[in-house]
């Protein structure tokens, strides 16, 4: 199972962006569902983005959707988040997650449940 491992996150103003990385290691990530999530202070853990890294298009939550984008690389070892016209709201630990091999059924990162291998978190910090 691959160990993944977050970065790129940072401070940035309202309206700015920036682009998340999840590199895998140990194994790559391909045809696997790969999922966004993020969790602000005092707030549960809410998922942001969901990708089927063997092809289709990314799913998105209300907020990220027409803001942020989820794409894989060629090499199927790098997970991205780029992420437009951030808001403080948008302020919280970012996490990649994969889901658990045995799970079927559509990729989607409303079932967090379904996710068992994740990253450490990278701190994203808007400020109006």
């Amino acid at each position: 199972q691959a160990q993944l491992k977050e970065s790129g996150g940072g401070s940035v103003q309202t309206g700015g962006s920036m682009r998340l990385s999840c590199t895998a290691s140990g194994d790559t990530i391909e045809k696997k569902c790969m999922a966004w999530f993020r969790q602000a202070p005092g707030r549960e853990r809410e998922g942001v983005a969901s990708i089927w890294t063997g092809g289709g298009s990314p799913r998105y939550s209300d907020s990220a959707e027409g803001r942020f984008t989820a794409s894989v690389d060629d090499a199927k070892t790098t997970l991205y988040l780029q992420m437009k016209f951030l808001r403080p709201e948008d302020t919280g630990m970012y996490y990649c997650a994969a889901r658990r091999s045995e799970m079927g059924g559509p990729c989607s990162h409303r079932l967090i449940g379904a996710f068992g291998a994740w990253g450490q978190g990278t701190q994203v910090t808007v400020s109006s």
